[in-house]
């Protein structure tokens, strides 16, 4: 039954973010963005937390996710740092997500071999 929550909310906010892609005039880079900031904004206020319990990975994977963990990562930081934490919080918190990201980018890179779109 996990799975399938994850799959429904996960596959929720895909549908979304598709949505908008093809409703609206935003760029794709505008509609990530703004997840990220809903993902921020609801795990500030408490209301992202219910949801990753409830569905796990499919909350905390997509970059709503990414978001949440920011949020979480100030809150635990300004706890334990005091005002220095606003800064380091989110960047402590999401440095594994990054370094992942990176590292694949950077093997995508060297494995293949960048065309021209014409």
């Amino acid at each position: 039954m996990d799975y399938v929550k994850a799959f429904l909310v996960g596959g929720l906010l895909c549908l979304i973010g598709q949505i908008l892609i093809d409703k609206t005039k935003l760029t794709p880079a505008r509609i990530l963005v703004s997840y990220v900031v809903i993902g921020v904004f609801l795990g500030a206020i408490g209301v992202y937390q219910p949801l990753v319990e409830f569905a796990g990975a499919g909350a905390t994977v997509p970059l709503t996710g990414f978001g949440n963990t920011l949020a979480k990562g100030v809150k635990e930081a300004i706890q334990e740092d005091g005002f220095l934490g606003i800064f380091t919080g989110g960047l402590k918190a999401t440095a594994g997500g990054i370094t992942a990201a990176i590292l694949a980018g950077l093997l995508a890179s060297i494995l293949f071999k960048a065309k021209d779109k014409s």
